[in-house]
């Protein structure tokens, strides 16, 4: 399939407004809404900025290439966008984007779809073609560019020269979507080694899985192996080889210094099992930021659990608050279904064994997920609930990885059994006695405490645990300080406790609701942008998008931040001094019917947070000269 069989006239808009990447996105997604190839653009755009919350699609160059691959497109198309003066995309080499590509896949895309959405990526690396771009006055002009390079792409193929007589490096990229960064890292690696005559092989893993793979014998060849990736990659294939593990982005803009550290063999020879996700320590972050990022792995693939089954259980109490008891007046068969397939029997009984399994995962690789589950399943039965899930899960990934390290030893004719004998038994073995006679006791009396303490807060206290949430949810707006009052408010969940998350899911609404309430009713101390802007922001607030509020904030902290910070720890504040609870660990308009303790006052919470944090913005805020 040809590029421009996905780009379309209609698709193509050659005079982008607006100096902000809000602004950008909004135009792209109405050019693909225009032309039929969306089927939510709502739900497109929330896509595209999950995707850009990841990390930025501004890639330099004067390059913007934001995507997604979502239900909400239709068909798979691309939208092209041009600013002749440029828009602050947060790109990163920190210059103005001039050139827009919007990716939209559905979630079904075919392969065939996918390798034209590759090839786009590889083309653009090329600097004539921006260029030509640029100058580009009309879509046809637009169209014939792409298709003159397209050919090229296909007749030249993906496939490296090996010539066997240079230095031979094998990379490997990959990007959380697989659509876009994947294959520039991997052509932009390619360029450079081209040009400092180096042989090189790169393996993508993209949307449509891995191309061109590694084989055994040109990983032994190689002098060493770049890891270009934003997501896990298994690296126990590189044992024995020098292993430089990176993020995608620097694939892309730092093709040259990774080359000559390759060349140069400058990184740690990989000994034992590898595993990719301990490559944060590798690349440069702090203790805390790795555990962070393991802590995250197992949120993550935990939150389907919790959201599908505390919904479940929610929609259960619809029928009554006891209808699932077969013993009460009130009992309906559906309730005690929902409650069953929701409840500790189902959904809610996955929670802590899902946490602890990709914890460990995310440390040791795949043998780590056995004695990570088996560990938050003892945490579980013992008591020790959500802490002991962390723990179990952090306890079974290290136990793992200190098992490829003594095992190394063995004679290579066992390697075979490792994976599939000696780490799931060793370690689950370790991982059981440690949590039975060592964590489950103290930690399940910490636990216990806490949720009783928790239980039996007086009002007072309630409030002050509300307001410290609100002010955590505002403080970074989807940074750690956020991520962390979530995660607090949802390991309450399997213990029973509810307030706290309705406390922070009602702190998370507020921050675009105050923005979009200040934007209306203090519209001289707005651009007109800002204004446009903040409409969007009430359908953001109303649907938990607590990111919408970023560009507000980004542009002016030191006033927008704290304003929004005090709506929210009011909004936290009232709903636990109203002693409302949630199940579902989400915010949005759509859950409100779900809570418990009165949907009316959980709305005034949220109202009344958002009008504080909009008054005292328009109120801080200085009159803009448009």
């Amino acid at each position: 399939m040809k590029i421009t069989e996905i780009l379309t006239k209609e698709t193509i808009h050659l005079n982008l407004s607006g100096s902000t990447k809000p602004e950008a996105i909004d135009q792209l997604v109405a050019v693909l809404d225009r032309a039929g190839k969306l089927e939510d653009a709502k739900e497109f755009k929330a896509g595209i900025l999950k995707r850009e919350e990841q990390s930025t699609t501004g890639i330099g160059e004067g390059i913007a290439i934001p995507h997604a691959k979502t239900k909400a497109v239709k068909t798979a198309s691309i939208a092209f966008g041009k600013s002749v003066n440029g828009i602050d995309y947060d790109s990163l080499d920190g210059q103005p984007a001039h050139l827009f590509f919007m990716i939209a896949a559905p979630e079904g895309a075919n392969n065939t779809h996918l390798e034209a959405l590759a090839r786009l990526s590889s083309i653009l690396m090329k600097s004539e073609v921006r260029e030509a771009l640029l100058n580009a006055n009309t879509e046809r002009d637009v169209l014939n560019i792409i298709d003159q390079y397209d050919q090229v792409e296909e007749e030249e193929g993906d496939e490296e020269t090996m010539s066997g007589e240079k230095k031979f490096i094998v990379a490997v990229t990959a990007c959380p979507t697989g659509i876009a960064h994947t294959y520039m890292a991997a052509d932009s690696l390619k360029a450079k080694a081209a040009e400092l005559g180096v042989d090189i092989k790169v393996e993508t893993r993209g949307s449509g899985g891995a191309k061109n793979v590694l084989t055994p014998a040109e990983i032994e060849r190689a002098v060493a192996v770049i890891v270009a990736a934003d997501t896990n990659v298994e690296t126990d294939r590189f044992n024995g080889k020098h292993v430089i593990e990176t993020k995608v982005a620097d694939g892309i803009r730092k093709p040259k210094e990774l080359i000559e550290r390759a060349l140069k063999q400058d990184a740690p020879i990989l000994k034992g099992s590898g595993n990719a996700s301990s490559s944060s320590e590798q690349k440069g972050q702090g203790v805390g930021a790795t555990i962070y990022k393991h802590l995250m792995s197992g949120v993550s693939n935990m939150l389907p659990f919790v959201v599908g089954g505390g919904i479940l259980i929610a929609i259960s109490f619809m029928f009554g608050y006891n209808a699932f008891n077969p013993e009460d007046p009130s009992y309906h068969p559906i309730a005690e279904a929902l409650m069953t397939i929701g409840g500790g029997s189902g959904a809610f009984g996955f929670i802590v064994p899902i946490l602890a399994a990709f914890i460990a995962m995310s440390i040791a690789d795949r043998p780590g997920f056995a004695a990570g589950a088996v560990g938050g399943l003892l945490a579980n039965s013992g008591g020790a609930g959500f802490l002991g899930g962390i723990i179990a899960g952090f306890l079974a990934g290290y136990i793992v990885v200190g098992l490829k390290k003594v095992l190394t030893s063995l004679p290579s004719s066992l390697e075979g059994i490792k994976t599939i004998l000696l780490y799931p038994l060793l370690g689950i073995a370790i991982t059981g006695f440690a949590m039975i006679y060592i964590v489950n006791g103290p930690v399940g009396a910490l636990n216990t405490g806490i949720t009783n303490w928790l239980s039996g807060l007086g009002t007072g206290n309630a409030v002050l645990l509300g307001l410290v949430l609100g002010l955590m949810m505002a403080f970074d707006m989807g940074g750690p300080i956020n991520k962390a009052a979530y995660v607090f408010g949802t390991g309450l969940l399997a213990n029973g406790v509810y307030e706290p998350m309705a406390a922070v899911m009602a702190a998370g609404m507020v921050p675009p609701l105050g923005i979009a309430i200040a934007t209306t009713f203090f519209g001289k101390k707005f651009t007109k942008q800002d204004r446009e802007a903040g409409k969007v922001n009430y359908i953001m607030g109303l649907s938990f998008i607590t990111e919408g509020a970023i560009p507000f904030a980004a542009a002016d902290p030191l006033r927008v931040i704290p304003s929004l910070m005090a709506g929210s720890a009011v909004a936290g504040a009232l709903t636990m001094m109203f002693g409302i609870g949630l199940r579902a660990p989400h915010g949005g308009l759509f859950v409100v019917p779900l809570v418990e303790g009165g949907w009316f006052m959980y709305l005034i919470a949220i109202v009344a947070g958002a009008i504080v944090s909009g008054v005292i913005l328009g109120l801080v805020k200085k009159p803009v000269q448009e």
